[in-house]
């Protein structure tokens, strides 16, 4: 039942904003990420990255480039008593802090293609991308290598 609602939102409205708690029920829902590490690169103010912690069996990492964001998203986050189970930090916005084929889902704003060549070097095989660029979103999922059984 859930999931027809869900999908009835995504035909009514076609344009997520962001900021909206079903949003980040979208984000998951057509991800079809169910855990695992997430990664939020530009995490602003700290909301999306907070909200991204569906239940237990996630942990978020925000990454931003300006110090005042990661500031104040922290300060969001431990206001919600949820850091530890999601987490902010400074990025250098070339190199993400992750060994390759760890993370599960990657959300962000916008990405150049170095940022997205990097993006899909710490994915797991079938993780998933998913990409903000003027107002639209593409998901990209990593496959699987074929050398995996």
């Amino acid at each position: 039942m859930t999931r027809l609602f869900l999908l009835f939102l995504t035909l009514i409205v076609p344009s997520v904003s962001l900021g909206e708690p079903s949003a980040v029920e979208h984000i998951l829902d057509d991800s079809g990420v169910r855990g695992g590490l997430v990664v939020h690169i530009g995490c602003a103010d700290g909301k999306l990255t907070a909200a991204l912690r569906a239940n237990e069996a996630y942990r978020v990492h925000g990454l931003d480039m300006r110090a005042e964001n990661v500031a104040a998203a922290r300060r969001h986050i431990q206001s919600l008593g949820l850091y530890g189970e999601v987490s902010v930090e400074r990025w250098d916005g070339e190199h993400l802090p992750y060994v390759d084929n760890l993370v599960n889902l990657v959300v962000a704003d916008e990405l150049d293609a170095a940022a997205m060549s990097e993006v899909m070097r710490v994915l797991c095989p079938e993780g998933v991308a998913y990409v903000g660029s003027d107002g639209k979103w593409t998901k990209t999922v990593k496959p699987r290598p074929k050398v995996i059984d």
